[in-house]
């Protein structure tokens, strides 16, 4: 649409000769609040309005006077997947979940713009102005929308932030005749949210308590199997076809069915919605586009997007079907005398024993909350215990005390065999993981720093040679390898998840530049206090183990590190 004569300003960047940045002109353009403004709406140059744009966002701001409005939600991002939820329930907003806060299109109450000018001017160069206003309306606890359908489309006309080569970066739902109405109408305190990005089928889980409130970055197949949804339950179309990009749409699909009932708690108010049809079949024929987006240009999304929208169509009813299937199964079940620990979920069909009862000792860190969540998601009845707490009531102790910056080392120390059966001695397992990254993981160590320079669109540095070894191991493989020890003891006692020289420092560089940030590459000395020729043999010291091999690719791996550096490690490693 054409805005309304004198309803927008043209704000130009301060300082055109210099380097880039959307933050330095959005600054400008949030300083420039007229006189008497309640509020200030700021919308970048490449944005589209819906027809009935002006008068949502006055009721809008009638209706939450005191919250930030995003008017635009990614189709592959974490507030997309929320958007989604909204569709599915008739809200018009949606709580934003842990990520960057839109910045396209938004809303700011005039006190929030001010403060977000000053804090943003200490912080010029840092970071992208997205991630930083999420923090900063986090750190000041300023309630937070996306509107449903969104307001906003992006045309996508280059980049000057350095996002183009993440390929097309569409609307999750735009509606451009979206009707007026029902702005009270909200969806708020979401605990999970699935979404498929970078050809991976992933959502991000709420962790409430004990604490401060957090989110494990997890992925939809490996999740479901946790919550008892059994193989046979996914053998779905789309979950069974050969097709990757079908496979994890349809994934994405069932896994937003599976939640949709219980999603309507959080809505505001209690009446049941009003979902449009038209604004929930926009939302689900973004999943698979946005997936893909990341390697495929916008004529070979037009080509697909027809497949991929039945693909996520038949998901999410393949997803509330089995959500029905577990609620009359749940009533049906009869109270057990045997104690929980010991039963596997409803649904689940195993794939070899399981230790009856494992404590995990280390599961308060970051990188120790995913693993916990990991061996609980493969079926392991799993209790976090301290170090000084009795353990002779667990067939098994796992240890991730050892899961350091320096030197990543698990243990488990097994009393009793995977069916039960004590062991006339207990038996300790040490598993040397390598250069341990992903969800939870620390930005101090060599990996850890690249993604964190890429992150700021600062220059991936190399410590000492680009040829030394590093042996990059993800969070997620080694919840698996955990797991494989715990189902099938091996012989060996001492254990390597690393190979001779998985990967030298120049080519992890160049995975970084590739999937987490297109930025220069340097070299400089090495900071470590080990020397990187006595770390390699340190972590190869022992047997591989058999039976298990990593699965996750370093591009996605890094990828997922560094969404959790971004939206979750930065408020534990502030700058």
């Amino acid at each position: 649409m054409t805005a309304p004569e004198g309803a927008l300003r043209v704000v130009m960047d301060p300082d055109p000769t210099g380097t880039p940045s959307v933050l330095r002109t959005a600054l400008a353009a949030w300083s420039s609040i007229e006189e008497g403004a309640t509020h200030q709406l700021v919308i970048q140059d490449d944005m589209m309005l819906s027809e009935n744009f002006f008068e949502r966002v006055r009721l809008a701001i009638e209706a939450m006077p005191d919250a930030a409005l995003a008017l635009f939600a990614l189709w592959d991002s974490r507030n997309g997947a929320a958007v989604r939820f909204g569709a599915m329930t008739g809200a018009r907003w949606v709580g934003a979940v842990n990520e960057y806060f839109p910045c396209v299109a938004i809303v700011l109450p005039r006190k929030i713009a001010d403060g977000f000018v000053d804090y943003g001017r200490t912080r010029l160069g840092a970071w992208p102005d997205d991630i930083l206003m999420y923090r900063y309306l986090r750190e000041h606890g300023v309630p937070r929308y996306v509107s449903v359908p969104n307001l906003a489309e992006h045309e996508d006309r280059g980049s000057i932030s350095g996002n183009a080569f993440r390929g097309p970066r569409r609307s999750v739902c735009f509606v451009p005749s979206d009707p007026i109405g029902d702005e009270n109408v909200r969806l708020t305190g979401l605990g999970l949210v699935p979404f498929f990005k970078n050809g991976v089928a992933q959502c991000a889980v709420r962790i409430s308590a004990p604490g401060p409130r957090r989110w494990l970055h997890l992925e939809c197949e490996t999740y479901l199997e946790g919550r008892g949804v059994s193989a046979a339950q996914l053998r779905g179309a789309g979950r069974t076809s050969s097709d990757p990009d079908v496979r994890g749409t349809w994934l994405t699909g069932f896994t937003l069915g599976l939640h949709g009932p219980e999603q309507r708690a959080g809505l505001t108010p209690q009446a049941p919605g009003r979902p449009d049809p038209a604004v929930l079949a926009e939302s689900l024929a973004t999943i698979g586009p946005g997936g893909i987006s990341h390697t495929s240009s916008e004529e070979r999304i037009a080509e697909r997007r027809d497949e991929l929208a039945r693909a996520a169509a038949d998901g999410l009813e393949a997803g509330r079907e089995t959500a029905r299937e577990l609620i009359r199964a749940k009533s049906r079940s009869r109270r057990r005398t045997t104690s929980a620990a010991k039963e596997r979920p409803p649904g689940v069909e195993g794939d070899g024993p399981a230790v009856v009862a494992v404590g995990v000792v280390g599961s308060s860190t970051p990188v120790g909350e995913h693993i916990l969540r990991g061996l609980a998601d493969r079926r392991h009845a799993v209790t976090a215990v301290g170090p000084t707490e009795d353990h002779t009531r667990f067939d098994a102790i796992v240890d991730l005390r050892g899961l350091r910056d320096t030197e990543a080392t698990a243990t488990i120390r097994l009393s009793s065999a995977p069916d039960g059966t004590p062991l006339l001695r207990a038996v300790s397992y040490t598993l040397r993981a390598g250069d341990l990254y992903g969800p939870g993981c620390s930005r101090h160590t060599p990996i850890g720093r690249m993604v964190w320079n890429a992150l700021r669109s600062q220059s991936v540095v190399i410590e000492g040679s680009p040829d030394d070894p590093l042996h990059p191991l993800y969070v997620h493989d080694l919840a698996d390898a955990l797991s494989v020890v715990l189902r099938t003891p091996p012989t060996e006692t001492v254990l390597t998840l690393a190979g001779p020289a998985s990967r030298t420092a120049a080519e992890v560089a160049q995975a970084v530049h590739r999937a987490v940030r297109p930025v220069p590459i340097e070299h400089a000395p090495a900071s470590s206090a080990i020397g990187t020729a006595a770390k390699s043999r340190v972590l190869v010291d022992g047997v591989p183990l058999s039976g298990w091999g990593p699965k996750t690719e370093l591009p996605r791996g890094l990828h997922g590190f560094a969404q959790w550096l971004a939206y979750e490690g930065i408020a534990l490693m502030p700058d």
